[in-house]
């Protein structure tokens, strides 16, 4: 059982069943929430970060960032109208209620991989042991300069792109290069999701540039068709694969090679399409083609495990970026644990679905946040989201993504027994800003 203890930052999902997996990222990555010792532990995939380095066939497939050349990374082309709208979030159907049919996969690739980016990046390490010597001798400090590549997707006209945090945080250059080989260097990181593995950049000095429609990720169902687009092994641009939805409400536990720090995702999207290094930041696309999940990571143990982050809980921030040119995430501000049965019984609770507001120390309602002003308290129950049940759906962290600061929304609890509703109004969590 997970406690939050990231101001709404959601406690894991449970499955059945714990298994060793792998997801990647290829920077260092955030602590963990703290856990307590209850029964029934959820299903953790845990997963390594690393970068690869020289020849391509030894690049391990585990991984999902990928150390190549920029050269390498323009190599195909596809066919592609620009769009007109800088972003749609949904449309009037909802595309996961369609299949595809004999040769509808070929027609949605190309229809979105114009939209599809790679996204190769600088980063500097220091090198410890030129340090050493530095220290015994005298000089400067000495940094090595790497390259690694990722995917990202077009969500604006004007540049705005949305990826990983582990393809673009620590990069200290960003050059994206288009579907037909434009290459743009003038490309700077705009803001982070500081509950996700989020990121969006921007490309400066642009207009028209073609678009990907975002769908919604609340209605998902397991054996749903889906395609997955990016650059594989970071050389293979705008690559295709297919495959199927395998579950949702995944929790991984991303590790990275030679750090001991590591990072819980919750809510993930569970594919067997494959997911190939380099692949990291690029769209899961349903066959409305409409992007439903960010890829995210992989299995380094198990065949066809591939993760996505749900599209729907990014949204708040693309919509805080239409608005005002920032990319801030909006938060409640509680500490609550993800109701299960198991977790029901635990606290002898008469609801086995929603998040229970509680902390194994002090106040769950963290002081002067959004829910404190609304009357949040201890031992409330949240069991829905502008009437979307928590749960299947989504926890309460994923479904109060959909919204920016600023928004206010309904929360559905239930308090001694009663159930009742509060008005929360958003604000922004500390530090989601990078600039803008």
């Amino acid at each position: 059982m997970e406690e939050n203890t990231n101001f709404g930052a959601p406690a894991e999902n449970r499955d059945p069943a714990p298994q060793n997996l792998t997801d990647s990222h290829d920077s260092a990555p955030q602590s963990a929430h703290d856990t307590a010792p209850f029964a029934n532990e959820p299903q953790t995939y845990k997963a390594k970060l690393r970068q690869t380095k020289g020849n391509p066939a030894a690049i391990i497939l585990a991984s999902i960032a990928c150390v190549c050349s920029i050269a390498a990374l323009i190599t195909s082309i596809y066919t592609y109208h620009k769009g007109t709208t800088p972003i749609t979030f949904n449309s009037e159907q909802d595309g996961n209620a369609i299949s595809f049919t004999e040769g509808s996969i070929a027609e949605v690739a190309s229809r979105v991989s114009p939209a599809v980016v790679s996204i190769v990046v600088e980063t500097k390490t220091k090198n410890s042991a030129m340090d050493y010597y530095s220290y015994l001798f005298g000089g400067g400090s000495q940094s090595q300069t790497s390259q690694a590549a990722g995917t990202g997707m077009i969500v604006t006209a004007d540049g705005y792109v949305l990826t990983n945090k582990h393809v673009a945080e620590d990069a200290t250059k960003i050059t994206v290069v288009m579907d037909d080989g434009t290459s743009y260097d003038d490309v700077k990181l705009v803001g982070v999701d500081p509950l996700n593995d989020v990121a969006f950049i921007k490309i400066n000095n642009v207009s028209n540039l073609p678009t990907v429609s975002l769908g919604n990720s609340k209605s998902l169902t397991v054996g749903q068709q889906v395609v997955a687009i990016g650059n594989a092994l970071g050389q293979f641009q705008n690559t295709v694969t297919e495959g199927v939805i395998s579950g949702t409400g995944r929790s991984i536990t991303a590790t990275a090679d030679g750090y001991t720090a590591y990072e819980t995702l919750s809510d993930m999207i569970q594919t067997d399409a494959a997911i190939n290094s380099g692949n990291s930041g690029g769209p899961l696309i349903n066959a409305a083609g409409e992007v439903i999940g960010i890829n995210t990571a992989v299995s380094d143990s198990g065949n066809g495990l591939g993760f996505a982050i749900p599209i729907s809980s990014v949204k708040g921030m693309l919509k805080s970026i239409l608005s005002s040119g920032t990319a801030s995430r909006a938060y409640i501000g509680v500490n609550y644990i993800t109701l299960t049965p198991d977790v029901a019984k635990q606290f002898e609770l008469n609801v086995t679905s929603g998040a229970y507001v509680y902390s194994k120390s002090g106040n769950p309602v963290i002081s002067g946040s959004p829910a404190a002003k609304a009357g949040l308290k201890n031992g409330d129950i949240i069991t829905a989201v502008n009437g979307v049940k928590v749960g299947q759906a989504g926890t309460v962290t994923s479904l109060i993504g959909e919204y920016a600061p600023g928004d206010t929304v309904q929360l559905t609890l239930l308090r001694d027994g009663q159930e009742t509703s509060v008005n929360v109004t958003l604000d922004a969590y500390p530090s989601s800003t990078i600039n803008g």
